[in-house]
């Protein structure tokens, strides 16, 4: 797959929010740091839970961002011209 071209060099990141996260790759990406990026799921998104079911209770936001609805992706991506614009 990759003979005749280079690797694919990507970040896996996210934590928290959907707010938090979105803060962080556009700090990641204005400084340089971030060239392509993958979106890192709580467990509780990749088991298709909400943040509010019992069984997600300690694991939301622990090892990747904590996503429960569209308006949630929303978030994540909201500003996706990234490269262009400073971090607030």
């Amino acid at each position: 797959m990759y003979r005749n071209r280079l690797w694919t060099m990507r970040q896996y990141a996210g934590f928290g929010s959907a707010e938090e996260s979105n803060a962080r790759y556009r700090f990641l990406s204005f400084t340089g740091d971030l060239p392509d990026f993958s979106v890192a799921f709580d467990l509780p998104t990749q088991m298709g839970m909400d943040a509010d079911h019992p069984l997600a209770a300690g694991e939301v936001g622990k090892v990747g961002v904590s996503i429960c609805s569209l308006k949630d992706m929303e978030r994540l991506f909201q500003e996706s011209s990234w490269r262009r614009s400073p971090p607030q």
